[in-house]
């Protein structure tokens, strides 16, 4: 098993990475604080690790939640009926929230656990490599709105994020290529040595090779871990880990939820902040061409949908970094080297969406 830990002084956890962990009734003793615990997951997850979860937890009191699955499900809603359920489970502040699923169930457990009671304990057990690598570490949670992804949420940190690696021999291929996504994400916006290495063992991500697998998970985990101790709540270097989300959030919510992975989207966000980068004279065409070429080696779309550029503005307009009615942006300095900034002209963005995802009348 390996081990890191996220330095928050009394909010610190540990993220513990390994197989067997979800059945390890020591390790799940020692990470889980509460005797009364609320496990919330999906139709899908549910069946496949939910034994092996209660196996580890016998003893203790834990009452269900059990959610429909899709990015089209999470709402406040769905969040509510998690909090439903905390109250018909008669569950005090002394209680935890067990996440396990990928990044749409823990976002919505993770939310209900900060709203319930002004804030109960919460342990995301991810089950997929981009909650595994991303989303269940740094303590974002929340819910999509018809105008923007993750409008509605709030920071709360875990108590411990618990990633057994045994969930990912049965993801689908799709969501496993989410999730490298992700894992390249972290290569491009500080780690060109790690981009390389990526580059270098693609084949055995995809292949779910064991030690590919934990590495890439360890090494994604560091790099946010870093960041996240130094800026919880995003108001500064934490925007850097949002490369390719101010355009991929766009395109989720254009799409309609559900329609593209959210590691699909990042992905084509990143092939359109090289280009945007490129324009500004950061990257050269060489370096364009291998961010896409990677992605699509991953099997992730570098292309996004054609619904107009003053379709896809409006919905950058919401995007959570935007100050004083101005978008900013997360670009490549060069690649292992990113910024957020707004110092770029207007006319330079507009032409690249032109050119991408067409026109206004697009």
């Amino acid at each position: 098993m390996e081990r890191l830990d996220i330095d928050l002084g009394a909010r610190s956890y540990p993220i513990l990475i390994g197989p067997g962990l979800l059945g390890d009734a020591a390790l799940l003793s020692q990470s889980i604080r509460a005797r009364d615990l609320m496990l919330v997951s999906n139709v899908t997850v549910a069946p496949l690790w939910g034994p092996r979860l209660r196996a580890g937890l016998a003893g203790l009191r834990l009452a269900e939640c059990i959610l429909p699955d899709g990015e089209a499900h999470k709402t406040l809603a769905t969040a509510s009926r998690v909090l439903d359920a905390l109250v018909e489970a008669r569950l005090n502040r002394d209680c935890a929230v067990l996440a396990l699923g990928g990044g749409v169930v823990g976002d919505i457990a993770g939310f209900a656990a900060a709203c319930y009671q002004r804030g109960v304990d919460f342990v995301q057990l991810p089950t997929t490599l981009l909650a595994q690598v991303d989303s269940s570490v740094g303590g974002k949670t929340g819910v999509d709105h018809p105008g923007g992804k993750n409008l509605i949420g709030a920071f709360h940190q875990p108590v411990a994020v618990i990633a057994d690696t045994d969930t990912l021999g049965t993801l689908p291929d799709r969501e496993l290529a989410a999730g490298i996504a992700e894992v390249i994400k972290y290569g491009l916006v500080g780690d060109g040595d790690f981009l390389s290495w990526i580059e270098s063992n693609l084949d055995r991500l995809l292949a779910r090779d064991p030690g590919a697998l934990v590495h890439a998970i360890r090494r994604s985990c560091e790099c946010k871990a870093a960041i996240v101790s130094r800026d919880e709540l995003e108001q500064g270097e934490r925007a850097l880990l949002n490369l390719g989300h101010t355009f991929g959030h766009a395109i989720e919510t254009g799409a309609g939820y559900g329609h593209w992975l959210h590691g699909e989207a990042v992905a084509a966000g990143m092939a359109m902040a090289a280009e945007m980068s490129r324009r500004l004279g950061w990257l050269g065409a060489a370096d364009v061409a291998r961010v896409r070429e990677l992605l699509g080696r991953a099997g992730l779309p570098v292309d996004p949908p054609r619904f107009g550029r003053e379709r896809m503005l409006g919905l950058m307009r919401m995007d959570k970094k935007v100050k004083a009615g101005r978008i900013r942006l997360v670009l490549l300095e060069r690649l292992g080297r990113a910024i957020c900034t707004a110092d770029y002209p207007d006319e330079a963005l507009e032409q690249m969406l032109d050119d991408l995802v067409g026109g206004a009348d697009a």
